[in-house]
């Protein structure tokens, strides 16, 4: 069984790759992860933790 996992992107990456890596886990556009990130605040303390936490590609 192929399983996916959670990782930075290595091709799609503007600052670390968390936004790239979660649009590439659920195939969806990084446009709209990075809106998600950027419009709501709370989640800029998660992405910065995320950036740290998820392994590289």
């Amino acid at each position: 069984m192929n399983r996916k996992k959670l990782t930075k992107s290595s091709t799609d990456r503007i600052l670390s790759g968390v936004c790239g890596g979660f649009a590439e886990f659920f195939g969806i556009s990084p446009l709209a992860i990075r809106l998600i990130f950027v419009l709501l605040p709370s989640n800029i303390l998660l992405y910065i933790i995320l950036a740290l936490i998820m392994p590289e590609e």
